[in-house]
């Protein structure tokens, strides 16, 4: 399978570093690791404090009992789960499918949308829809994520005094509410001390599990296979239900693949390998040799591998590390409901960049604001990271699964890997990634039913907006009728209209028909300005588009009339500026210069109403409707000067 570079555009175009310029280079390769440690993994990285505590937890609905033989084939599992599902899966093979430098599963998405275009259209659904339930169940994964890493770190309070244990939800909750209040402010400043703060929590947790594999070294014989594969044989209702909890080990594994724009595949995996990956083994060792010596002390294995002294210190660290976990998972959220708003799968979002530097630091005010809800309910609801643990695994598995599946499906299809290169990996990798999801619904009575709730919610939402936005771009283009014909009919003086000095700027979804407002501007007010420009603006599915190709101009037949059509792309990650695209026009394009301080911007705003054609199901009409109350504000969320933006209304019956 090819690997495409994953370094920046400036690093190619400038070519191999000189020995003058080598030092600058590996100091910015430096900063993108030390990045990555501080965005990408504090999910994955914070995943010692509660997994092996998950695992041996004798209230859990299926309890692992504590004997060597079982610590020795849990730890094991876990090492090897790391290994296949992190390391196999994400860094070595996922993280080469990339979208132009972008990853994660919506870039998966544009990925086959564009290729499944040009071989069927029922494909390119399936793969579509299935690739959207993934992302369905991210969103879930980002209010669980939150809620279970800042309360497993608040818990360790209770090994310094189990009377605190009564104030550790209303701790929780405070940093959570403080830390999506302060979302609007963005993490360009915070982002900075991420990397030294995620360095510092890597080096503590594992020298402490150096500290506990010094006490029971036999420890150390667990990262042989054989020790995951006979507890799995030998025990397999036990390692069955064992792996429910396992899994937890490697949440956080997707956010490696979805980061990968922000920080580059060699970066992310080089922390990977060289610190992130034998922190956390260490810290699982650790934990197991302690469970060895101390087979009582199972409650909290992690926070008792700190000496005493250093226990409120790493609390403490412990709660940054785990709310830089839930920060990245955050931005992760905002991200994919942008890109889902950008690729029609949700209603425009209003979205404010935080950071000048860093495209990826976006704020979506709508989805903070339900994210803090959610993220609250649970903490409340469930009261404890243990408990939350049995939610968490089915929206981790849900979203590895269909990301293996929907590689190895770009690997054949689109990069032609022999067909039994394709069925091996697949078969391997599909059977650990099926073996985890089948655990996992065994909890589903006990808490795994909530991402597949908030999965199949958010599933529903988006298909249902991607249906009723069709519906109703089909009624609208049969209403705005022909553009040619439109504009033949003014040029004829069959639309009889007054020619008034000034520039009109008319937003449209293409140039085969007329935008409302324009037909209303001529039929009901008679007038028309002297330059016409008609725009679409038109998503790509790339990241971003290059200034190059950013504008197309057409005279729409006719160079003496003062109408043309411009079509400005954006990629999904970009924000429509359509100012700032106009600004690139070359006057020789336009007919005439065009004085865009003074330029006039009409915008057709549509009012949905319920319909008695059978369009869709009554309750997907009334959801549709209800979806398209958080549509932001068309004008702000164009760029458009308030003072020269005119809105003219209709009404469409879906």
């Amino acid at each position: 399978m090819p690997a495409p570079d994953d370094e920046s555009p400036s690093r190619a175009s400038q070519g191999p570093p000189t020995a003058h310029g080598t030092s600058g280079y590996d100091a910015v390769r430096l900063a993108l690791v030390i990045g990555a440690l501080g965005v990408v993994f504090g999910d994955i990285g914070t995943s010692p404090i509660y997994t092996l505590q998950t695992v041996f937890n004798p209230s859990d609905p299926h309890p692992v009992p504590v004997s060597t033989e079982n610590v020795f084939g849990v730890v094991s599992l876990v090492f090897w789960s790391v290994m296949i599902i992190v390391t196999v899966t994400y860094v070595l093979l996922a993280m080469r499918a990339d979208n132009d430098g972008e990853g994660g599963i919506m870039a998966l998405i544009t990925l086959l949308r564009r290729w499944t275009a040009q071989r069927g259209r029922r494909a390119a659904v399936v793969l579509a829809a299935l690739g959207i339930f993934g992302a369905s169940l991210f969103f879930g994964d980002s209010m669980i994520t939150p809620a279970i890493s800042v309360l497993s770190a608040v818990e360790g309070i209770k090994v310094l005094g189990p009377s605190l244990g009564e104030v550790v939800v209303p701790i929780t909750a405070v940093i959570i509410v403080v830390l999506f209040v302060v979302q609007r402010r963005g993490t360009a400043a915070v982002g900075r001390m991420f990397g030294p703060v995620m360095i510092v929590w890597f080096v503590t947790i594992g020298a402490c599990g150096v500290s506990g594999i010094a006490g029971r070294p036999e420890i150390l014989k667990a990262l042989s296979p054989t020790y995951a594969v006979t507890f799995l044989t030998g025990h397999l209702g036990t390692a069955f239900f064992a792996l429910a909890a396992i899994v937890l080990a490697v949440t956080g594994a997707e956010a490696l693949y979805a980061d990968m724009g922000h920080f580059g595949r060699r970066s992310i995996s080089r922390a990977w390998l060289i610190l992130v990956l034998p922190a956390c083994v260490l810290s699982y060792l650790g934990q197991g040799a302690l469970i060895l010596a101390e087979p009582a002390n199972i409650s909290s294995p992690f926070f008792l591998l700190v000496p005493g002294w250093g226990r409120l210190p790493m609390v403490l660290l412990a709660t940054a590390a785990t709310v830089i976990a839930s920060q990245a998972v955050i931005t992760g959220a905002y991200s994919v409901a942008s890109q889902a708003a950008q690729l029609g799968y949700l209603p425009r979002l209003r979205i404010a960049y935080t950071s000048e530097s860093t495209m990826g630091q976006i704020y979506v005010p709508w989805i903070n604001w339900l994210l803090m809800v959610s993220v609250l309910t649970l903490v409340f609801a469930f009261r404890s990271s243990t408990a939350l643990a049995y939610a968490f695994g089915m929206a981790v598995t849900g979203t590895i699964t269909i990301t293996t599946l929907l590689f190895f499906y770009v690997a054949r299809a689109k990069w032609g890997t022999p067909l039994w290169i394709v069925v091996l990996g697949a078969t391997v990798l599909l059977a650990v990634d099926l073996l985890f999801v089948a655990a996992n619904l065994t909890k589903l009575v006990h808490g795994a039913w909530l991402p597949l709730l908030i999965g199949l919610t958010a599933f529903t939402v988006m298909t249902t907006w991607q249906r009723g936005r069709a519906i109703v771009t089909a009624e609208r283009r049969r209403r705005e009728g022909s553009l040619s014909e439109f504009i033949e009919r003014i040029r004829t003086g069959k639309a009889a209209t007054t020619r008034v000095p000034g520039i009109a700027v008319f937003l449209n979804r293409g140039k085969q028909t007329a935008p409302l407002a324009m037909r209303a501007n001529v039929e009901h007010n008679h007038v028309r300005h002297e330059h016409v420009v008609i725009m679409s603006i038109e998503t790509e599915p790339v990241p971003r588009v290059p200034a190059a190709r950013r504008i197309v101009v057409d005279d729409l037949g006719y160079a003496d009339d003062g109408i043309i059509h411009v079509i400005a792309r954006f990629g999904y990650m970009e924000t429509p500026d359509v100012p700032g695209a106009l600004a690139m026009l070359d006057p020789a394009a336009t007919e005439g210069r065009l004085r865009l301080d003074q330029a006039s911007y009409f915008l057709s705003k549509i009012e949905l109403r319920r319909g008695k054609e059978p369009t869709m199901a009554l309750w997907r009409k009334r959801l549709f409707i209800a979806t398209s109350y958080i549509t932001a504000d068309a004008a702000e969320y164009f760029g458009l000067p308030r003072d020269r933006t005119v809105i003219m209304g209709s009404h469409i019956e879906v």
